[in-house]
């Protein structure tokens, strides 16, 4: 799922958040952020293979993000690719059609879940999945509600 796709797919672990917890020291703004509340490292293998549109890296992002066991669909070097989940310039990813998290905060008009209050109570696949991403965006959110103006 979207974002936390990247760091959370490939090692299913938060300390893999090398581009998420200098967040936490700071006023998180939603529109800087994934949808999840994920920001995407600069070096993320899966959007270099997509912008310089390689075969070989796609396949690798391909298995390295699971893709065929997550989301049942076979390799196809013309429909894999990620630009990230905010990237309107581009097409989405079957990455990002699946993320119901990104869906979500689109259809409530979110730049991010940070601005819902629902994020707490909230099931879906990329929370129950990955709990201490949620608890660290969970507290990401605090501190965007304690100083939004």
């Amino acid at each position: 799922d979207a974002v936390a796709g990247c760091a959370l797919l490939v090692s299913g672990k938060l300390s893999a958040f090398t581009g998420f917890t200098h967040l936490q020291n700071e006023i998180p703004d939603p529109k800087k952020l994934n949808y999840c509340g994920y920001t995407c490292p600069k070096d993320c293998q899966f959007l270099e293979a997509s912008v310089k549109n390689d075969p070989e890296l796609k396949k690798k992002a391909y298995e390295i993000w699971h893709i065929k066991e997550r989301y049942n669909v076979d390799f196809d070097a013309e429909k894999t690719f990620c630009f990230g989940c905010k990237n309107s310039d581009k097409p989405a990813g079957v990455v990002m059609q699946n993320c119901t998290v990104r869906s979500c905060a689109i259809d409530k008009k979110f730049d991010s879940c940070i601005e819902c209050k629902e994020l707490k109570d909230c099931g879906k696949d990329l929370w129950t999945r990955f709990p201490d991403f949620k608890n660290a965006v969970i507290k990401m959110q605090a501190t965007y509600f304690e100083n939004r103006g």
